[in-house]
């Protein structure tokens, strides 16, 4: 199942927490959509032998922040280079303030089936110390619109564990939530990352910086509610109500290939090569002016290979395929991994079910460390 990500490097506001690739300046956001054009016609990477697309993906920065007619250009050049299914799905992130009943009418028209909604909280404080554009109420309207819009595909980010949220305002963000019935949701836990507003905070008040044990305890919060209330708990971040997974991040879990546009965009040729465009924006756009494709590549050693398929496997539902480890790498990499995962199976942090090695709900919030734990 083969998709295209396309990354739109512009944004109104930066939030404190952010270390994506963006721009607040949209100075250059018609020559990005021109490169971007240029680059959609020349770049055929990890898609040469794939008969059509199964997914789309605008993620950002802030896709809703392009205009109507941008979108349908980059729509109109990804039909003239490939193939689309017509099932295919077609997510576009978009935060609040940018969604409205036009906007819903004119993104569906389109062909856009998927909205990712960058809500993060209903509180206002919550939302302002995040730098946030938009209010709770905001994020109640556009909801509001969503379900009378006809889009019948779409997720709902939260975060959870900023020192602002109590036990509280976290509970109440899923009862908002539950009350809509929204289709997926992603709960991601508030990290300070390096070179973001949040790290210098935290550098001029340690206070301010999450604290695990608290985190720790609001994933039980989220992963015991949600799962109470329906939703299937497929991925360490993800919670989708039945038939409604996101198809586009399954296939990077399950190691699909897949095509990365735009400025810092990755791709994988679904096998062992790896390539990431420039993360500037003004450098990527003189790139694509001279025709040139603006990227770096590597090729994955063995080991490198098994342990991305590790390290995203085991944050499954699914988990780690102890069969195709033995298919793909032999007998003495899946009698490796059952060892080494024997410790976590006797704590009750991992489980062995038909041939696979699975997280338990308690063994979840330490899927990173397991997983570097099980690398080769």
């Amino acid at each position: 199942m083969a998709g295209i990500y396309i990354h739109i490097p512009f944004c109104h506001q930066a939030c404190n927490y952010c270390n994506f690739h963006f721009s607040t300046s949209r100075s250059k956001q018609e020559l990005f959509v021109e490169a971007l054009l240029v680059e959609t016609r020349l770049n055929r990477f990890a898609l040469e032998k794939v008969s059509s697309l199964q997914t789309v993906y605008f993620g950002g920065g802030t896709p809703s922040i392009l205009t109507a007619l941008q979108l349908r250009r980059i729509m109109d050049a990804l039909h003239s280079s490939y193939t689309i299914d017509p099932s295919a799905e077609i997510t576009l992130e978009a935060n609040p303030e940018d969604i409205n009943p036009k906007s819903l009418a004119d993104w569906l028209a389109l062909g856009i089936n998927r909205l990712s909604v960058g809500v993060q909280s209903f509180d206002d404080d919550e939302l302002k110390w995040m730098n946030r554009r938009h209010s709770g109420g905001d994020s109640r309207r556009c909801l509001d619109e969503i379900s009378s819009s006809g889009f019948t595909q779409y997720s709902v980010d939260l975060i959870y564990g900023s020192p602002l949220q109590s036990e509280e305002i976290l509970m109440q963000n899923i009862e908002v939530l539950s009350g809509y019935r929204v289709p997926h949701i992603s709960c991601y836990a508030l990290t300070a990352e390096l070179r973001t507003a949040l790290q210098h905070i935290i550098q001029k008040d340690p206070s301010q910086a999450p604290d695990p044990d608290v985190q720790a305890a609001r994933f039980g919060i989220v992963t015991s509610q949600l799962t109470s209330l329906g939703y299937e708990h497929y991925e360490i971040s993800n919670f989708a109500l039945t038939g409604m997974r996101s198809r586009h991040n399954s296939s990077y879990w399950s190691g699909q290939p897949y095509l990365g546009l735009g400025p810092s965009a990755h791709s994988f040729d679904g096998l062992k090569i790896r390539r990431w465009n420039i993360a500037n924006n003004s450098l990527y756009i003189q790139s694509l002016q001279q025709g040139v494709l603006p990227f770096e590549e590597e090729i994955l050693t063995e080991d490198q290979a098994l342990n991305e398929r590790v390290m995203v496997s085991i944050r499954t539902a699914e988990g780690i395929d102890l069969n195709a480890m033995r298919e793909q790498y032999g007998s003495e990499e899946a009698g490796r991994l059952l060892s080494m995962s024997g410790p976590y199976i006797r704590e009750g942090y991992m489980a062995l079910e038909d041939e696979r090695l699975k997280l338990t709900d308690a063994g979840k919030f330490l899927a990173d460390g397991i997983a570097a734990h099980l690398f080769r």
